[in-house]
C-alpha cells in the first residue's frame, strides 16, 4: 500500500455538528474507497490521483446519502471531511421534495467550501441504453402539459416491488415488443419518483394508497415496536403499559406455514397441495390469529393490522361511494389496506408468500419458502394473477359469480424483487439452479434470474392487458404500475453483508457494563431492532444519556467479525446516524410518539445487514437503489410517450387514482394533512 496517502478523518454531522459519524485515519486504497466512500457505479478510483492533496482534482460521485439536506461541502486536505448538513426543520417529513430530492455532489480537492449542485432527475444512473431510450421520449420538467382528460370507471394499480426505474427503462429498450414497452409508449412516465423513508413494503404500500408518509400514517415498518401497547397474548391489561412487538407479518396468520395461512384448503398427501388455493377467503381477518397481535391498552382488545392506521385509504373513499374495491398481496396482514373503518376493501386475495412451498410438507412452516428460488415466487405470483384476470372479468377473485370489475383494484409482484436478491436460482432455461442473480458487473443491466423475473412480470402485465381488452374495458380503466420499494445495491462489488445480531448484543453487553453494573437481570438496551440496509433501533431506555451512548457505540464499532463477507466494518456500516430528537424530526413526529425509532442509522452503500449470504440485496433504507422507483401511469387520453422529468413520490399515486375516478384527492385525510398532490 506503499505510495497512497493517509486517509484524512472523516466526520459525517449534522444539526451543528452533533450526533456526528467519525471515523478514524486509514490508507487509502480502492477496497476502502470502494467500503467507505461506496460511490455507487461510478468509477471510485479517480479519487486515487496522487498525490490528490497536492492538487486541485474534481471528481463527481452520487451523493452518498439522499437524506442529508446539506448544501455545501467542506475539504480540508489530510485533516478532515465535513459534510455539514444544517437543522431538520421539525415539521419537515421525511419523503417531502426538500428531502427526498436526489442531488449530485461536485467535491473539490482543495482547501474549500463549494456548493453542491442538483440534479433532478436520475438519467445519469441508468444505464447507456436506458438512459437513451429516457432521452428518446418527450420530456416535460413537470406536469403542466399531460393531458388530464378522460376520466376512467376503473383503476388498476400493480406494485412490482423491487423494481427501479431503470429496469423499467432498460426492459423497454431491450425488449421493444413487451407489454412494458407498449405501456411506456401509450402513458406517461414519472422517472424521478421515490417510495417513502423506510423504504419497507408496508410503508410503500399504505403510501400509496393513503397519500401520506410514515409520520402521517404511523406505519413504519412492518415489524415495528411501539412504547404504548400490550405485547401479544395479554389479557390483563392492568398497570403499566411495557411496550411491545408490532408485527404485521406472516407471524399474524393462523399457520404462516400454509400457503392459506391456516384456512384449512391446502391439502397434504396429494401432488398439488394448493389446486384449491383461489377459493381462499376474501377476508383475510378470518385467518388472522388474534392472539399473535399487539393489544391495546385502552381497551385490551387485539389490535388489527387497519386499526393500527392513523388515515383514510383510497379503497375507503371509493367503497363510501358506493363501488367495489379488490387488492391482492403477500401477507393477511395487508388487511390493513381497509383502513381505519374495516371496510375498505371488498374483497381479497392474500396467500402467504412465507410458507412451505415444499409440496411434500406443505403447512410445515420450517420448510423453505416461495422466495428461496425464483421460479417458486413466478409460481406464487401467478396465483394472484389469475385473480386479478377473474376480477377485470366482473368475478370474484375464484372466478366465481359476477359481482363487477372492481373500481380500484390490483396485487403486488415478488418475483423482481426475489430475482434481485438470491444470489442464484433455477430459471426457466437453467433448472440447475446456478443462474446468477441481481445485476451485472457495471451495477445497472438485470443478470439471467432478475431478466427472467422481468419477463414473467412482463408477460403476466400482458394477460391482464389482453383480458381488459376483452371485456371492453381499456377505453376507461387507468393502469398504474409502480413499487413500495427497490433494492440496493445494485452492483454487487459494494456488498457488505454485516451481522446486525452482533452489533445489537455488543451493544447491550456495554450497556449492561457502563451503566447497569453488570446486572444480568437488567433489561437490555435495545429492545427491538429491524435492520436491512438500514438500521432502525427501539430502546427500553429513552433517556438521552441511552440515545447518546448507542450514538456513540455505533460510531466506534469496528469489529472485523461482524462482517460476513470479511470486509473491513466503519461505523456498524453507518454513514449517519440520528438518534433521540433527531431521529424523531427526520420522521416528522415528536419524540413522544409511541411508534418513533429511538435509533435511525443510514447504512452506507453496500451495506445489508444478516448473518447469512443467502442474499445479495435488500431493502428498507435512503439510497437512491431504495427509493427510486418507477411510476406509469395509462390512461385513455393520456399524453402518449410522455417522460416527467420533475421529483414525484409515490404517496401521489393516491390522489391521483382519486383524480382519475372523479373524485375529490381531499377525500383522503393523509392527502389534507400533508398537501399530497396528484401527479397531474
Amino acid at each position: 500500500m506503499a505510495g497512497h496517502p493517509t486517509r484524512p478523518s472523516v466526520t459525517f454531522c449534522h444539526e451543528a455538528r452533533r450526533n456526528c459519524l467519525l471515523r478514524p485515519s486509514e490508507l487509502i486504497t480502492d477496497t476502502l474507497i470502494t467500503d467507505y466512500f461506496a460511490a455507487d457505479r461510478e468509477d471510485y478510483r479517480t479519487f486515487l490521483v496522487p498525490p490528490f492533496v497536492q492538487r486541485d482534482h474534481f471528481v463527481t460521485f452520487n451523493a452518498l446519502f439522499p437524506s442529508a439536506r446539506s448544501d455545501y461541502v467542506a475539504w480540508k486536505p489530510t485533516t478532515d471531511l465535513n459534510l455539514l448538513t444544517p437543522n431538520r426543520k421539525g415539521d419537515e417529513r421525511v419523503g417531502s421534495e426538500s428531502h427526498r430530492r436526489f442531488r449530485r455532489t461536485q467535491i473539490e480537492m482543495k482547501s474549500s467550501i463549494i456548493q453542491k449542485t442538483k440534479f433532478p432527475t436520475n438519467c445519469s444512473m441508468l444505464g447507456g441504453v436506458a438512459a437513451g431510450l429516457l432521452a428518446a421520449l418527450p420530456a416535460l420538467a413537470g406536469s403542466d402539459n399531460v393531458n388530464v382528460n378522460n376520466k376512467v370507471a376503473h383503476v388498476l394499480l400493480i406494485s412490482v416491488d423491487g423494481m427501479h426505474q431503470s429496469d423499467l427503462a432498460w426492459y423497454a429498450q431491450n425488449f421493444p415488443k413487451s407489454t412494458l414497452a407498449s405501456l411506456l409508449a401509450q402513458g406517461v412516465d414519472y422517472s424521478n419518483a421515490s417510495t417513502p423513508y423506510p423504504s419497507d413494503s408496508f410503508p410503500g404500500m399504505v403510501g400509496q394508497l393513503t397519500g401520506g408518509n410514515p409520520a402521517t400514517t404511523g406505519i413504519y415498518y412492518d415489524d415495528t415496536w411501539n412504547h404504548a401497547v400490550f405485547p401479544v397474548g395479554t389479557t390483563n391489561c392492568s398497570g403499566p403499559v411495557p411496550g411491545a412487538e408490532v408485527a404485521y407479518t406472516e407471524f399474524d396468520d393462523i399457520n404462516l406455514g400454509a400457503l392459506d395461512a391456516g384456512q384449512g384448503i391446502v391439502q397434504v398427501g396429494v401432488p398439488d397441495p394448493w389446486v384449491n388455493i383461489l377459493k381462499m377467503t376474501g377476508n383475510p381477518k378470518t385467518v388472522i390469529n388474534p392472539l399473535n397481535l399487539p393489544v391495546d391498552p385502552t381497551n385490551c382488545s387485539p389490535i388489527f393490522p387497519n386499526q393500527y392506521l392513523h388515515v383514510n385509504t383510497v379503497f375507503e373513499v371509493v367503497h363510501g361511494h358506493g363501488l367495489r374495491t379488490a387488492w391482492s398481496d403477500k401477507h393477511p396482514a395487508y388487511q390493513a389496506l381497509s383502513g381505519p373503518s374495516g371496510k375498505g376493501v371488498d374483497e381479497y386475495f392474500t396467500p402467504e408468500i412465507n410458507s412451505s412451498a415444499n409440496p411434500a410438507a406443505p403447512t410445515d412452516p420450517s420448510q423453505p419458502d416461495w422466495t428461496t428460488n425464483n421460479l417458486l415466487t413466478q409460481k406464487y405470483d401467478n396465483y394472484k394473477v389469475e385473480a386479478v384476470v377473474n376480477w377485470i372479468n366482473g368475478h370474484r377473485h375464484d372466478g366465481s359469480g359476477n359481482p363487477g370489475t372492481p373500481a380500484v383494484f390490483g396485487m403486488n409482484f415478488q418475483t423482481v424483487s426475489t430475482g434481485e436478491k438470491l444470489p442464484t436460482s433455477p430459471t426457466n432455461t437453467d433448472p440447475s439452479g446456478n443462474a446468477t442473480g441481481g445485476y451485472l458487473a457495471d451495477g445497472a443491466t438485470p443478470g439471467v434470474v432478475l431478466t427472467n423475473a422481468l419477463t414473467f412480470v412482463d408477460n403476466s402485465l400482458g394477460q391482464m392487458v389482453a383480458a381488459l381488452g376483452s371485456k371492453g374495458l381499456l377505453s376507461n380503466t387507468a393502469i398504474i404500475i409502480s413499487a413500495k420499494h427497490g433494492q440496493s445495491p445494485m452492483n454487487l462489488a459494494a456488498l457488505n453483508r454485516i451481522n446486525d445480531g452482533m452489533i445489537i448484543s455488543d451493544l447491550n453487553a456495554a450497556w449492561n457494563k457502563s451503566h447497569q453494573g453488570g446486572n444480568p437481570t437488567a433489561p437490555p438496551l435495545v429492545a427491538f431492532g429491524v435492520d436491512d440496509d438500514n438500521m432502525l433501533l427501539w430502546f427500553n431506555d429513552r433517556s438521552s444519556t441511552a440515545t447518546e451512548y448507542a450514538k456513540q457505540f455505533l460510531t466506534k464499532y469496528s469489529k472485523a467479525a461482524a462482517s460476513v463477507d470479511g470486509k473491513k466494518v466503519y461505523s456498524a456500516g453507518l454513514i449517519q446516524i440520528y438518534t433521540g430528537v433527531s431521529a424523531a424530526q427526520f420522521i416528522g413526529v415528536a419524540q413522544s410518539d409511541p411508534r418513533v425509532p429511538d435509533l435511525i442509522g443510514i447504512a452506507q452503500y453496500g451495506v445489508v445487514y444478516t448473518s447469512h449470504q443467502s442474499k445479495i440485496a435488500e431493502h428498507g433504507g435512503d439510497h437512491l437503489e431504495d427509493r427510486n422507483v418507477p411510476i406509469l401511469v395509462v390512461w385513455p387520453g393520456a399524453t402518449a410517450g410522455l417522460n416527467v422529468t420533475d421529483p414525484v413520490e409515490t404517496t401521489q399515486i393516491a390522489p391521483t387514482i382519486l383524480q382519475l375516478l372523479g373524485f375529490s384527492p381531499d377525500e383522503l385525510q393523509a392527502v389534507k394533512i400533508e398537501g399530497t398532490k396528484p401527479l397531474f
